[in-house]
């Protein structure tokens, strides 16, 4: 009990201040632009070649034999590109907040999610990051209380559903169908709105104001958010990816397209999925109720750093030295590994976790607001 008592001291007497971080702050355009081309040409090549085997090859099991190794690659790029475009929405990427936003809506078409609502989603998770009270996590996890009040199937619903292997179908919804749902939801809410408003001026009598209606309203629909911003970049965002789907699938035919798309969306959202999800969900992770939480704790305690082979934190842009991300989100990926091995030292109480240690983490989907920590069911 002294010992952790120790620890616990430690941890306290560590700040913000003590981190190096301002030299590793400075953005450099070239280096933004080389990691993005050398993600974007490498998936165009990789289509290109589907579509030569697709063409050369007629029999159908030797044909998507030579295109299986394929898909993960692409899978994995798809997993890299999205991780750019979160460092898009943060701003760390390109030196100018111009080049991110139009870099970081084009990653967004290319992985089928608006990168603008979604961003603005993911800065709330920054700002509240171990305060379990306001932010449950990215599977919306139930407190101890919560799940023990529930009645026998929805335990085992909720059990099932926040099972590893959901990161499948979960990814595939998460980024081909909730977009798309999203938009419907949103567009029946902003017209609804707008008629029922529209309606009430004509009544009224109001006429000179029935023009700043749309400029002034601000939709509340389920997804991503409640701004007009959203509103456009979502729409934007649907119909560059419906037109790419409806192109791709002239191109190399619907039925290898969606073939081939689906199983690359379905892994990529799996991966990163997976990656925040135990970047946050571990034995040990600070998760503290509102009155008694710290960022910059939740940023050092609540924040795990993955112990991964090089060639797999090139494909996820080095988010895997994520502590130091969350103590400054303005890092740009490229210089992260440099500044968590500057500050490692300051680092001694954080998480680290390795591959093997990963399955592990999925058993954490209860928050004891009592306790203050994540535990099993």
């Amino acid at each position: 009990m002294k010992d952790i008592e120790l620890v616990l001291e430690k941890k306290h007497l560590i700040s913000r201040s003590d981190f190096v971080l301002s030299p590793y702050l400075r953005r450099s355009n070239f280096r933004a632009s080389w990691q993005v081309l050398s993600t974007l040409f490498p998936i165009m090549g990789l289509w290109i070649l589907i579509s030569i085997i697709n063409s050369s090859i007629t029999s159908a099991l030797p044909r998507y034999l030579a295109i299986s190794p394929i898909l993960i690659i692409l899978s994995l790029l798809s997993s890299r590109a999205f991780s750019l475009m979160h460092d898009c929405g943060h701003r760390s990427l390109f030196r100018s907040r111009w080049l991110n936003r139009v870099i970081g809506f084009f990653l967004g078409v290319l992985n089928a999610i608006p990168q603008y609502p979604w961003s603005r989603d993911h800065a709330f998770h920054h700002r509240n990051n171990g305060n379990w009270e306001v932010y449950r996590g990215p599977v919306d996890v139930l407190t101890l209380q919560e799940y023990e009040s529930l009645p026998k199937l929805k335990k085992l619903l909720y059990s099932i559903s926040r099972h590893w292997l959901m990161l499948f179908p979960g990814g595939f919804f998460y980024l081909v169908i909730k977009p798309r749902l999203t938009l419907i939801v949103a567009m029946a809410t902003f017209l609804g709105s707008l008629l029922s408003e529209l309606l009430f001026k004509i009544l009224n009598g109001d006429f000179l104001n029935l023009f700043s209606i749309a400029s002034r309203f601000k939709p509340k629909y389920s997804g991503y958010g409640d701004t007009s911003g959203e509103l456009i970049d979502l729409v934007a965002n649907n119909f560059l990816v419906i037109t790419s789907w409806f192109l791709m699938s002239r191109w190399l035919g619907a039925g290898l397209f969606w073939s081939c798309y689906s199983i690359i969306m379905m892994i990529s959202a799996a991966i990163f999925i997976c990656i925040f999800f135990v970047q946050h969900n571990y034995e040990g992770s600070y998760a503290h109720r509102t009155d008694q939480w710290d960022l910059f704790l939740g940023a050092t305690q609540g924040s795990s750093n993955l112990v991964l082979p090089r060639v797999l934190n090139w494909f996820l842009a080095d988010i895997s030295y994520h502590s130091i991300h969350h103590l400054c989100e303005s890092i740009p990926n490229y210089n992260l590994r440099a500044c968590h091995n500057r500050n490692k030292s300051l680092l001694s109480g954080a998480k680290y976790l390795k591959l093997q240690d990963i399955p592990a983490c999925f058993k954490y989907i209860l928050w004891d607001e009592n306790l203050q920590e994540l535990s099993s069911i």
